[in-house]
């Protein structure tokens, strides 16, 4: 571990830094909006713009990468992304809102793409899974850690979206100044959909229906719990329980996951989300909130490695790469709405209708799962692919570096 740190210090450093804005400034905004009185129909809206932005970018940064480089790149969307973040205080209106958090989902997409490629350069076989191990583990510790900075200003004014501005600008100091060369950028031919879908129903389905849970669990959370009039103190710590929850439950689901029947592991897991959202839904208890935050934060996160290891239990190694990337962009596909249903449901319903959402979204994937047992037969788990530790933040470049990962270790085994 010690040389991997000493080979990407520079980008772990600057990816903490990255991931304390972009965590805080999710929360932020949904807070500052609720402050402002910003309907929650337009606050959905504004919460969907960034999954829009991301998607794009996940498209079009392939692209810039091979036009102008990494550098360039990097420098010219972490420079928009700070500014956008200043903008925000400066002009408090849901139309300029909506734009510049498009604007962000989009430069974050790219910035990925060129951490994960640098990531993937710095780091050799012997080194390359405990480099990805400590990429998302920082990435998943800055967005936690974040959460706690709302605490230091008040959300009403200029401070805090000033220090995501700040800590956004830093974070690519040492990256930039870094004595590595840039790589070279590569990308694996993608699959179609239809070859997707037809490999595993399932897990394309799933993963659609997951991201409006995500965008809306990760995106909306702060508008909810703005309207039932928590502190700002409390927010904090009820969206760090969502987080916490997503980092904590990724080992036990994994190692669940190369062990039974992932479909049941699948069923299982959204209808226990499922009754984790019911019961939110009822409970006036702030505390067992928190736990139950916690428990669906936990549910929800880990569904996105498992439904990518049960795709690649119909795949061979060479198409894995290709698969994480189709469902990838499938997930943002099904995130773009999550948000703007959600503020529409609040403010039709009422604030509780956040958790109706997503109740019915984990039922409908374990009633997807229990129809797909019943008109497909299991994969042996002595066959299965390796469970695989990624986020929806994570691109397809982070998918390849962990197949790598997984291919060298059989190949050390035999």
């Amino acid at each position: 571990m010690i040389s991997v740190l000493r080979n990407t210090w520079a980008l772990m450093t600057g990816m903490l830094l990255l991931m304390l804005g972009n965590g805080l400034q999710g929360t932020l905004l949904g807070v500052r909006g609720a402050l402002e009185n910003i309907d929650a129909n337009w606050l959905g809206l504004i919460m969907s713009a960034y999954f829009i932005g991301f998607l794009g970018g996940s498209r079009i940064a392939p692209l810039m990468l091979k036009r102008v480089g990494h550098v360039r790149v990097f420098a010219a969307l972490g420079s928009l992304a700070s500014a956008a973040f200043i903008l925000y205080a400066a002009f408090v209106d849901p139309v300029v809102w909506l734009i510049l958090r498009l604007i962000v989902g989009f430069c974050f997409s790219g910035i990925y793409v060129v951490a994960e490629s640098w990531l993937n350069d710095a780091a050799d076989n012997e080194t390359r899974g405990k480099a990805l191990s400590l990429y998302l583990i920082v990435q998943m510790a800055g967005i936690v850690l974040g959460q706690l900075l709302l605490n230091v200003a008040d959300p009403a004014g200029y401070g805090l979206f000033v220090m995501i501005s700040v800590l956004v600008s830093i974070s690519f100091a040492p990256i930039l100044l870094s004595t590595g060369p840039a790589p070279v950028f590569e990308t694996t031919r993608p699959m179609t959909l239809r070859e997707l879908t037809s490999a595993s129903p399932l897990a394309c389905f799933g993963t659609f229906v997951l991201g409006g849970i995500f965008s809306a669990l990760f995106a909306m959370a702060p508008v909810y719990a703005t309207r039932i009039e928590l502190s700002i103190g409390q927010i904090s710590f009820f969206i760090t329980m969502i987080y916490l929850g997503g980092m904590l439950f990724q080992y036990p689901i994994g190692w669940l996951s190369d062990r039974i029947d992932r479909r049941v592991l699948i069923i299982n897991v959204t209808f226990l989300g499922f009754i984790v959202s019911v019961v939110s839904f009822f409970t006036t208890n702030l505390n067992l909130l928190y736990v139950l935050m916690f428990c669906l934060g936990g549910l929800s996160n880990p569904l996105y490695s498992l439904l990518i290891a049960y795709a690649n239990d119909y795949l061979e190694p060479d198409q894995m790469p290709a698969a994480s990337g189709g469902l990838l962009f499938i997930n943002g596909v099904g995130a773009m709405s999550g948000p703007a249903i959600v503020g529409a449901l609040m403010n039709a319903y009422g604030s509780e209708y956040f958790f109706v959402f997503t109740a019915t979204l984990m039922l409908v994937i374990s009633v997807y799962g229990i129809y797909r047992m019943s008109v497909r037969q299991a994969t042996s788990v002595d066959d299965a692919a390796p469970y695989l530790p990624l986020t929806s933040r994570s691109t397809q470049i982070a998918a390849e570096i962990a197949i790598d990962v997984v291919e060298d270790e059989n190949l050390d085994n035999k």
